[in-house]
């Protein structure tokens, strides 16, 4: 494959994972399907929900790039050496913002969701991080990987399943982002030194 088709190949294969980061990142808005702590974001809301990183890191600024990553396979002015070096400096704009969303989504999932729950100690209800501030009162293992901790949030419900899961595809779209700008970021430099291997008429 020349690499005027792999710069194609690459750009139109980002856009369905930058979509998949944003609606994502949107839907993490709404916790267990509820709207209450979207409106009380400050104390209720995850804050790397905040963050943005599927939409900003994962979405846009992996949309911008791929617009061009795609122009550059195409017949026409981008396809020639210069728009193959200019394609090196947009994927590494793309590597950045999925390395945020990736990073934005690992530390969302290990400390897990701001949710509604009971103080172990006082017995009061409270809002918190309960198996990141509070994780000595429950257990030394991750609740990633104990089911059974995820009750503890009692509103919004099923919050944990509900972050760990979009999170989850967050992490897994942006992680292939990464390989695939990468991969452009070397297809460029080959199209950069030899050229694209377009046919001429």
């Amino acid at each position: 494959m020349c690499t005027g088709k792999c710069s194609k190949f690459i750009g139109l294969s980002l856009y369905p994972f930058a979509v998949i980061c944003i609606i994502c990142n949107i839907l993490l808005f709404f916790p267990g399907w509820e709207t209450e702590p979207v409106r009380n974001t400050q104390d209720q809301l995850t804050p790397e929900v905040i963050y943005l990183g599927g939409i900003i890191g994962g979405g846009i600024l992996v949309l911008i790039p791929a617009i061009h990553i795609q122009a550059t396979g195409r017949q026409g002015c981008c396809n020639n050496r210069c728009g193959m070096f200019l394609s090196i400096l947009f994927a590494a704009i793309g590597v950045a913002g999925s390395v945020y969303s990736f990073t934005v989504s690992t530390v969302g999932m290990v400390r897990g969701p701001v949710c509604n729950y009971t103080d172990p100690i006082t017995h009061d209800p409270k809002w918190g991080r309960p198996f990141f501030t509070e994780l000595e009162n429950f257990s030394n293992e991750s609740y990633l990987f104990n089911r059974e901790t995820w009750s503890v949030c009692t509103y919004p419900p099923n919050v944990a399943e509900f972050n760990i899961i979009l999170f989850s595809i967050i992490l897994a779209a942006s992680g292939i982002e990464i390989i695939l700008c990468v991969t452009q970021m070397l297809n460029g430099l080959f199209g950069c030194l030899c050229g694209t291997c377009r046919n001429k008429d």
